[in-house]
């Protein structure tokens, strides 16, 4: 079951999705799409590693920029060996919470990498069908941290605005495949599946 978590900057949301994979499991396995251009995102990156770190929940950090897609494949089939395993000698077993952290930031650095190529548009909508598609085939508890970033002004630059586009489709289509949704602001996460309009309720 995929779930995916949205909100504006420092709204939250990171934290949201951290407590609720506790809740979810007892391991979790944090994919981190970060790349650390600058001392000043190393520092972030250490901080958030530091505030992941609790003794009561065990997390295993891959560090995977790109190929998100490829590693959820991986884990589902590393999860079904292991659940093989466990039932051939009888014993307990549960599925670590994986939680990709973020979608916006695996979206930009697709985007820079994109407007090197004169197909850039093709490759953005082919790694976001890729991705869609793996966490739609996905039987293991997996989390998706995004961000909602069009309730802003319109960027003044074109890859600014590109971004925005790109970052609003790319939310679209992973909240089409989760079966919840939530938007957390202040700290405050509200489902928004739960309590979206249906046309059938016109």
């Amino acid at each position: 079951m995929a779930i995916m978590v949205t909100g504006g900057a420092r709204s939250g949301k990171s934290r949201f999705a951290e407590a609720y994979a506790k809740r979810a499991g007892s391991r979790g396995i944090y994919i981190a799409t970060c790349q650390p251009y600058d001392e000043e995102m190393k520092e972030r990156i250490a901080l958030h590693q530091a505030d992941r770190d609790q003794p009561d929940f065990q997390w295993e950090t891959i560090e995977e920029p790109f190929s998100v897609a490829e590693r959820l494949d991986q884990l589902a089939e590393r999860f079904r060996l292991e659940s093989d395993t466990a039932y051939r000698k009888s014993e307990g077993w549960q599925p670590p919470v994986v939680l990709v952290d973020c979608l916006t930031l695996w979206q930009t650095n697709w985007l820079l990498r994109a407007e090197e190529d004169t197909d850039g548009a093709s490759i953005l909508d082919r790694e976001q069908k890729r991705l869609a598609e793996s966490a739609g085939r996905y039987s293991y508890p997996l989390i998706f941290v995004t961000n909602e970033v069009g309730d802003g002004i319109v960027p003044t630059y074109p890859l600014g605005r590109r971004f925005r586009d790109e970052a609003g489709r790319l939310n679209q289509r992973m909240a089409d495949i989760c079966e919840r949704v939530f938007l957390v602001t202040a700290g405050i996460p509200v489902e928004l599946k739960s309590i979206a309009f249906r046309w059938e309720d016109l």
